[in-house]
């Protein structure tokens, strides 16, 4: 699957968080990663000044991390893009 730069794109990255049991906010802060996870509480915490390109790159990358289960998903086409994401590596 090929990473599209685009505000759809973004946009479907965020419904797969708000399907899962997780909480994604966008805040200022120093992170050095440019997010935080915080695993105990299920909130996911982006850098909002980053760019598109970058808040993009940074929720696959959490995705990738999380190990969420795609059948945990109610909402079949957020299973079948969760899917996809995870054949999908990232090239800088």
């Amino acid at each position: 699957m090929a990473v599209k730069y685009t505000k759809h794109f973004l946009d479907k990255l965020e419904n797969l968080f708000a399907g899962s049991d997780y909480m994604l906010r966008y805040e200022k802060g120093n992170f050095k990663s440019g997010y935080c996870v915080l695993k105990d509480t299920k909130i996911v915490i982006v850098n909002k000044y980053f760019p598109l390109e970058g808040k993009i790159n940074v929720l696959i990358d959490i995705l990738g991390e999380l190990n969420l289960n795609p059948a945990d998903f109610k909402d079949k086409s957020n299973q079948d893009f969760l899917n996809e994401l995870r054949q999908t590596q990232l090239k800088f």
